[in-house]
């Protein structure tokens, strides 16, 4: 088999990107990032059932799906930087076997709290998986291709969101909630071998081109996510004297993250980046939008099984529906973006994600379950669009150095907001439901709950809207100056 290394796929990528071993090194980047979708969404819908199974109230379970995305939020930044240090082929291989062996650690778990401590562990694989599937691709494409392939990691992050639900429905149906992480186990192998077979060995490097590890900054990160995400979900939705102490932590936390990345010579995050206006923006309005799309996750199976009387293979096929669309749309977004420039793009779909919002909270107590489906199909299209516009955006004209940092802003930006979309939204839900439990809430408080969630899930697309439009206006005044 050829060897294949960056600086010949760099040199040479129209011809490389035709070879077999590529596509097959392509393809195990492309379950990595299945899997770790699938690990997102495939959760989401046994929330009821694990609510039931371990006698748990819904700010309990909630964490089944928190703790996932806070370790792959607390990792992403750092996995990119660490795979320089001890090679990125060998650490993703670290991280698709640690995702496996904890997914059969979640299927065994006896309690509610030693799944949610393997769900952790699920997560830092993602992280790794998440990151590093990231870093390979951008050195396999071509600058001009550059929308095309992220809208196709989109498309396999998509597929991943969509196979989920329905696929975990059926799981919980028939096997019971142990098997939607028990089927994650000949996925993550055939993943490992692609990945160990076809992907490029890695190249030695000398102990001064290697990048330092940020482990105070990881640290600090790490801690103050936790500290927000507790405050979000302590109290069963109500916000007293523990979660105001929690948030403080977490402010406090946030402060003295960014004092020791300003301080560092290796910094997790380079907060000289946060002064590119138009990359602020694209982050910003990154976790907006995705705290709307995991709310949809988080509230949309809670509604359909207790409000409109779904089992639970019918509820993961209605999630589904919405993400199936997204993955159809990735890729075509992706040449739009090529073809008609990211700002139109990125839009068109806040525009989409926002109308889809507004509805979203009106139609379904009028329709039932096609007043849901529309409104959904608008959402996660428009999603597509504003995701793929957003990423190619930011990443088209990035060096080759700044690639692994960058990449990994993006990804954090985007699990701080499924974060808060699982806390935050979360809790907006159960205040709007006014139930001290959401598990045992009667139909008609589910309703109410989803008209609010999602009254607020709009106003913050139009946030997101707001904030892109001003930058975009911006740089284009400063263009001009310059010129």
């Amino acid at each position: 088999m050829k060897t294949i290394v960056a600086g010949h796929l760099e040199a040479d990528s129209r011809s490389a990107e035709t070879t077999p071993s590529v596509r097959w090194a392509l393809a195990s980047l492309a379950l990595s990032v299945l899997l770790s979708s699938l690990g997102t969404s495939i959760a989401n819908v046994a929330l009821p059932s694990l609510a039931e199974a371990f006698k748990a109230s819904f700010q309990a379970v909630q964490w089944v799906v928190i703790a996932y995305l806070l370790a792959i939020t607390t990792l992403i930044v750092s996995a990119g930087r660490l795979g320089d240090i001890i090679g990125r082929r060998r650490l993703l291989l670290i991280g698709i076997s640690l995702f496996t062996l904890a997914s059969l650690l979640c299927g065994m778990a006896p309690t509610l709290w030693l799944l949610i401590a393997a769900r952790a562990l699920q997560g830092l694989g993602a992280a790794i998986m998440m990151a590093l599937a990231m870093a390979f691709v951008g050195e396999t494409v071509p600058k001009e291709k550059t929308g095309s392939a992220i809208g196709l990691l989109g498309t396999m992050s998509a597929i991943g969101t969509a196979l989920g639900p329905s696929l975990g429905g059926v799981l919980i149906a028939g096997p019971g909630w142990p098997a939607i992480f028990f089927i994650n186990l000949p996925l993550g192998a055939l993943t490992l071998f692609l990945a160990h077979r076809y992907l490029p060995v890695d190249q030695r490097k000398a102990k001064t081109e290697r990048a330092g590890f940020d482990t105070i900054g990881t640290l600090l990160l790490a801690l103050t996510l936790a500290a927000y995400a507790l405050a979000m979900t302590t109290g069963r939705g109500s916000f007293g004297q523990l979660n105001m102490a929690l948030l403080l932590a977490a402010f406090i936390g946030a402060g003295l993250f960014m004092f020791a990345e300003a301080r560092t010579t290796s910094p997790l995050i380079r907060m000289a980046m946060f002064r590119q206006l138009e990359l602020s923006a694209s982050l910003a309005t990154s976790a907006l939008v995705s705290t709307v799309m995991m709310a949809t996750l988080v509230v949309g199976p809670f509604y359909l099984s207790r409000s409109l009387g779904l089992d639970a293979a019918m509820v993961g096929f209605v999630l589904s529906v919405g993400p199936a669309v997204a993955a159809l749309t990735a890729i075509p977004a992706g040449r739009l973006a090529d073809w008609l420039g990211t700002q139109c793009v990125t839009t068109v779909g806040l525009i989409g994600m926002a109308t889809g919002a507004i509805t979203l909270s009106i139609l379904p107590t009028m329709f039932g379950v096609p007043g849901y489906l529309a409104p959904l199909v608008v959402i996660t299209a428009s999603y597509a669009f504003f995701q793929t516009a957003n990423n190619t955006a930011v990443m088209t004209d990035v060096s080759p150095e700044q690639r692994g940092a960058i990449s990994g802003m993006l990804n954090l930006s985007r699990n701080l907001g499924l974060i808060t979309g699982a806390s935050v939204m979360g809790a907006v839900f159960a205040f709007g439901s006014a139930a001290s439990d959401i598990a045992t809430a009667p139909p008609e408080a589910i309703a109410t709950g989803m008209r609010i969630t999602f009254a607020v899930a709009a106003a913050l697309v139009v946030l997101a809207l707001t904030i892109a439009t001003g930058a975009n206006r911006r740089a284009f005044r400063n263009r001009e100056l310059a010129a």
